[in-house]
């Protein structure tokens, strides 16, 4: 479905120039010895859900009785949007929750491959209906985008298997330490230089940051044991994990941020006519349960909600 508006070629322009590095980072799974791995998919089907007649009736008129929509993820991020062995499939979380989304609104919906750098312009020009990618609501998205929230997200540490230098987010261990963070990431933008001021404040060395493009080649380097620890999404961490349990540990609390939280949103167009009708799917989905049973399905249960939100 796309919906005409005005302004279209301003939005587009305003658009590409709010796409920025995120917390998200490709990544595969690895082996113990650093070489890259085969992702795989949870051997249990995903959860279904019955349609909702009180969100069916938010839909445009055009798609009270069926249709399809599109949404639009880049398949490079397991375990929530990637390509499973066939390297066709689109599987993961999101992907999950999207079709979820779909059984709930009596719709079919269609994933389309989108680098993450596409998927803001292609949702502000109306080729894809929404997009489910990890997504913070920011003030410079809003501009362009409305946003449901669905899930917490968040960032972690993980280790060599047995935490050998016994590291933490919760102290101030990983002074000194060479931890691996992702260009543009908020952990390195943001949230180990809080940690290193720490450090500093209190006599200690600053966390030596070793910046890397993506989460794929920290993980090698933690193997052959040239950093100390990967502090980045949890997602991509606990997926690594999930795939080696012999070579990496994920370590918990997640870090706490000074303020503000991990919520992530779904994007759509400002004021798409699916915007009501998303949103109120999206919270049958978490009353249902099926919500809870897809983040569990990968490994993501701590990042549930409670209530689903609209930000525009």
């Amino acid at each position: 479905m796309r919906v005409q508006r005005s302004k279209l070629a301003a939005s587009v322009l305003g658009a590409v120039l709010l796409v920025s590095a995120s917390g998200c980072g490709a990544t595969t799974a690895t082996s113990s010895d650093g070489a890259p791995g085969t992702d795989s998919t949870p051997a249990d089907a995903p959860p279904t859900v019955q349609p909702d007649p009180e969100a069916i009736k938010l839909l445009p008129a055009d798609l009270q009785d069926g249709g399809t929509i599109t949404m639009a993820a880049d398949l490079h991020y397991p375990p929530t949007s990637f390509l499973a062995e066939d390297n066709t499939t689109p599987v993961g979380y999101n992907v999950d929750i999207a079709h979820l989304l779909g059984e709930a609104l009596g719709l079919e919906v269609e994933v389309k491959n989108v680098t993450w750098d596409g998927v803001i312009p292609g949702i502000a020009a109306h080729r894809y209906d929404f997009t489910a990618t990890n997504m913070t609501p920011t003030p410079d998205r809003l501009e362009v985008l409305d946003m449901i929230t669905y899930w917490s997200a968040g960032s972690s540490l993980i280790v060599a298997k047995g935490n050998p230098l016994d590291l933490s987010l919760a102290d101030q261990s990983m002074c000194g330490k060479k931890i691996s963070v992702m260009t543009g990431s908020t952990q390195q933008e943001k949230y180990l230089p809080e940690i290193s001021e720490a450090c500093e404040a209190n006599g200690q060395d600053a966390v030596d940051a070793v910046v890397l493009p993506n989460v794929q080649g920290a993980l090698t380097q933690l193997a052959s044991k040239r950093i100390d620890g990967v502090f980045s999404d949890t997602s991509q961490l606990a997926w690594a994990e999930k795939q080696q349990p012999q070579a990496f540990e994920l370590l918990s609390p997640q870090y706490q941020k000074k303020e503000g939280d991990d919520i992530v949103a779904l994007g759509l167009p400002n004021d798409s006519p699916l915007t009501p009708a998303l949103h109120a799917a999206m919270q049958y989905l978490i009353d249902d349960g099926a919500y809870q049973a897809a983040l569990d399905r990968w490994g993501l249960g701590a990042g549930a909600i409670p209530t689903s939100e609209t930000l525009s």
